[in-house]
């Protein structure tokens, strides 16, 4: 029996395409999850729009949105040199991919059940999230098991309309997942907004911890956000990420002052923000902001918001804050 020779058109085309299959299918399963994890949250870990867009996400969507038509198109030329030249199904490199496809594909089924069976047998906690995305692996594993070992039967070849279905019943889903997206987290546009917003936050933390800073020096408010800026140790005045202007400022007692900023959107869920100067630990808020006094280190400070223009009132108590008095350094030598 003749051994048909690999070109290396054969060999480039088949790589491509399994390399496009195996990078596409774990963005796909990648999409999925994050899905699961933000619509089923889990105690230790929250989700928001722009968090999402800035991390996994939009790599997953911009990967499967280039690979999948990449892998279709290798795999159509393959198929189609198949079509004109028999010898083509014969070449090493077709039975090396299509073999080992089927092995990873079957062993990953496999290790996802006995995971599965493990963690009900072992006591775990089988929460909705877990259940689902063990799900999703053993579906898709199943799928491309049973598509691929139809392509080792030469099936697709005698069915070749049906093989089309599958094409364009494959690219539906993916963007109907892609697509799907847009309505669990939002679109890219509401994650920038978000995003704007988690930074305005961060600003408004920033200039509490510097005006209480300020207090605790003079004992007095500042008049202005001007007074507190000091370029010999750093101190600079945060603006609006969207417009540069000024956030608003405003004194109203001898410890209470008010801050405020306009938002673009209301607060997205929870969120975990620790001030790296330990005065503000924001954590899960379930109510609308409220006027609150400024605790110590490590003391929930809410700052839940609306949409359009919100103010925050605090009030900076003594007790906790007290006035730092400067001590005057005596010369060396004197």
């Amino acid at each position: 029996m003749e051994i048909t020779k690999t070109t290396p058109k054969d060999f480039f085309l088949w790589v491509g395409a399994v390399v496009t299959l195996y990078v596409g299918i774990g963005n796909y399963i990648g999409l999925l999850w994050d899905y699961i994890n933000y619509t089923f949250p889990s105690n230790t870990l929250s989700y928001n729009s722009g968090d999402l867009y800035q991390g996994s996400i939009s790599w997953e969507m911009a990967a499967l949105i280039v690979l999948t038509p990449v892998c279709f198109g290798l795999l159509w030329l393959i198929r189609r040199d198949i079509a004109r030249d028999a010898s083509r199904r014969e070449v090493w490199v077709r039975r090396w991919a299509l073999y080992l496809t089927l092995f990873l594909a079957g062993a990953t089924a496999v290790i996802d059940l006995v995971y599965v069976l493990y963690a009900f047998l072992n006591g775990s906690d089988i929460t909705a999230q877990f259940l689902l995305k063990a799900l999703v692996v053993l579906l898709i594993a199943a799928i491309v098991f049973m598509h691929f070992i139809a392509d080792l039967w030469n099936y697709w070849e005698q069915y070749p309309r049906r093989n089309h279905y599958i094409v364009a019943g494959t690219a539906v889903l993916v963007l109907a997942t892609i697509i799907a997206g847009f309505f669990i987290v939002g679109t890219p546009w509401q994650a920038r907004v978000y995003r704007q917003d988690t930074q305005r936050v961060s600003d408004l933390q920033t200039l509490q911890y510097q005006i209480t800073n300020y207090w605790q020096h003079t004992q007095a408010l500042p008049t202005t956000l001007a007074n507190v800026r000091d370029p010999l140790s750093g101190v600079t005045i945060p603006v609006d990420p969207a417009t540069g202007a000024q956030y608003v400022y405003q004194a109203t007692a001898a410890t209470t002052f008010k801050l405020c900023a306009t938002f673009g959107a209301e607060s997205q869920g929870n969120q975990s923000n620790n001030y790296a100067g330990g005065v503000i630990t924001q954590q899960a808020a379930t109510s609308p902001a409220e006027p609150t006094g400024l605790g110590g280190s490590g003391v929930s400070d809410n700052w839940q918001h609306t949409a359009g223009q919100v103010c925050f009132t605090r009030t900076i108590n003594p007790k906790l804050y007290p006035p730092i008095t400067s001590q005057a350094v005596t010369p060396v030598g004197k």
